[in-house]
C-alpha cells in the first residue's frame, strides 16, 4: 500500500460558473464515455458543470456546487491504495474508511466488493473510483457522525436486508459530495438523508431499477431534520418509482435533473419542506403527476402540515401533470445560500448528456499532482 502527502493549493478552490440566471450556450464538442465503457458517445458538454476536475486527482476538493460546496474529503492526507476486493483487511476499502486520519482512497483493482454489513466511513475521506470499476454489494456506505466526504465514481447494486441503503447518510453529518455514482436494487433507500445530516450535493448521479430511492428527513417526529440542505444537480432519474426525492423539514435545490416513468410520483414536499425545482426534465410515463403533498404533524406542532414547491423553468413533457400547489412564496431562494451555479434551460440536448453521462464513467484516473512520494 503507497501513499503521498498531499498539499493545499488555492487551485483547487477556484470556481469559474456563470451565476444561476444565465444559461449558457453550448459551443463546443468534447468525448465523453456513458455508463458502457465499450461505447464512447460524442455530447455537446461545454456548459456542464466539472469540466476541470478531472484535470488532477485532487482537483475534486471544495468543487462540488450547491450545498456540498465545502466537501474537501481528504484532500490533506495521503493517497491509499486499495489493493484487494475482500470485505476487510489489509489493502481493503473498509480498513481505509475506518482509519481516522484524512485519505484520499484510490483503487488499483477493479471488480465486486461484498459488503457483509455497512462499510462505515469516517470524516476526511475521498473514495475515488476513477481508473476502475468497482461495484459494492451486499450493504452500503454509511456516513455517521462524519465530514468531509466524497465518494466518486462506484457502482451500489444489490443491497438486501431490513434498512440497507445503498449511501445512508445520519446522523449529524455534513460537508458531503457524491458525484457520479450509479445506483440500483437496494432493500431500502438507494440514498437515505436524516438525522440533521446537511450540506450536501448529490451530482452526475444515475438511479435505476428501484422502488424508494431518495429519502431527505426521518420522519415528523425528528424536528432537528429542519437544518438540512441538500443540492441534487444534473442526474438522471431511470424510471425509479417514487422519491426523486421525498422530503421532511430540509430545504432542497432541485436543478437540471432528468427524471422519467416515475410509478408514484416524481417529488414529494412533506411537513414543512421547502424544494426549489429549477430547470429540471419531467417526462411521465404512466402515473402522469410529478409533484405530490404529504400532510404531516410535526412533534412539536399543534397542527399537520405539508410541505412546499416552487418550479421555475423546468420542463413537462409526455403528458406530465405538474401538481403544484399555490404556496410557492414559502420557499427558500438558493442565492441566499450560495451566490453561483451552473444551469441551462432543459432542452433535448440536455436530456440527451443525462441519458448517457450520468452514474459510473469509463474515465481514467489522473496523476496527483500534489504528491509527494515517500
Amino acid at each position: 500500500m503507497g501513499g503521498a502527502h498531499g498539499r493545499s493549493s488555492g487551485a483547487h478552490w477556484q470556481r469559474h460558473m456563470p451565476a444561476y440566471s444565465t444559461f449558457p450556450d453550448r459551443t463546443a464538442s468534447v468525448s465523453a464515455f456513458g455508463r458502457d465503457p465499450s461505447n464512447a458517445v460524442r455530447t455537446e458538454m461545454s456548459s456542464l458543470p466539472y469540466a476541470r476536475v478531472d484535470s488532477s486527482l485532487r482537483a475534486l476538493a471544495g468543487q462540488a456546487e450547491g450545498f456540498g460546496r465545502l466537501a474537501i474529503g481528504g484532500l490533506h492526507g495521503p493517497l491509499y491504495h486499495v489493493t484487494t476486493l475482500q470485505d476487510d483487511g489489509p489493502g481493503s476499502l473498509r480498513d481505509g474508511c475506518r482509519r481516522k486520519e484524512p485519505l484520499w482512497i484510490v483503487f488499483d483493482v477493479s471488480g465486486t466488493i461484498h459488503l457483509s454489513s455497512y462499510l462505515n466511513v469516517s470524516s476526511y475521506k475521498t473514495i475515488d473510483g476513477r481508473g476502475q470499476r468497482i461495484k459494492l454489494t451486499g450493504h452500503g456506505l454509511r456516513l455517521k457522525e462524519c465530514e468531509h466526504v466524497i465518494v466518486c465514481n462506484l457502482e451500489f447494486e444489490g443491497g438486501r436486508g431490513h434498512d440497507v441503503d445503498g449511501i445512508q447518510i445520519k446522523p449529524n453529518s455534513k460537508h458531503i459530495w457524491i458525484d457520479r455514482c450509479s445506483l440500483r436494487d437496494f432493500d431500502d433507500g438507494l440514498i437515505d438523508i436524516t438525522r440533521a445530516s446537511t450540506d450536501i450535493t448529490i451530482s452526475r448521479c444515475h438511479f435505476s431499477q428501484h422502488d424508494k430511492t431518495m429519502l431527505i428527513g426521518a420522519d415528523p417526529s425528528h424536528t432537528d431534520d429542519r437544518c438540512i440542505r441538500v443540492t441534487i444537480h444534473h442526474c438522471f432519474f431511470d424510471g425509479t418509482r417514487q422519491r426523486h426525492p421525498r422530503v421532511r423539514y430540509g430545504k432542497v435545490h432541485l436543478y437540471n435533473n432528468y427524471t422519467r416513468n416515475w410509478g408514484i410520483y416524481a417529488v414529494c414536499a412533506s411537513v414543512e419542506s421547502q424544494i426549489y425545482s429549477q430547470c429540471n426534465i419531467y417526462e411521465a410515463g404512466h402515473k402522469k403527476v410529478a409533484f405530490k403533498y404529504l400532510t404531516e404533524k410535526a412533534a412539536d406542532k399543534e397542527e399537520a402540515r405539508t410541505g412546499c414547491i416552487r418550479s421555475e423553468g423546468d420542463l413537462f413533457i409526455t403528458g406530465t401533470q405538474v401538481g403544484l400547489m399555490n404556496v410557492a412564496s414559502e420557499v427558500f431562494h438558493p442565492s441566499e445560500y450560495y451566490p453561483t451555479w451552473t444551469v441551462e434551460a432543459p432542452s433535448d440536448a440536455l436530456k440527451h448528456v443525462l441519458h448517457h453521462c450520468t452514474g459510473w464513467q469509463h474515465v481514467p484516473r489522473p496523476a496527483d499532482e500534489a504528491a509527494i512520494a515517500y
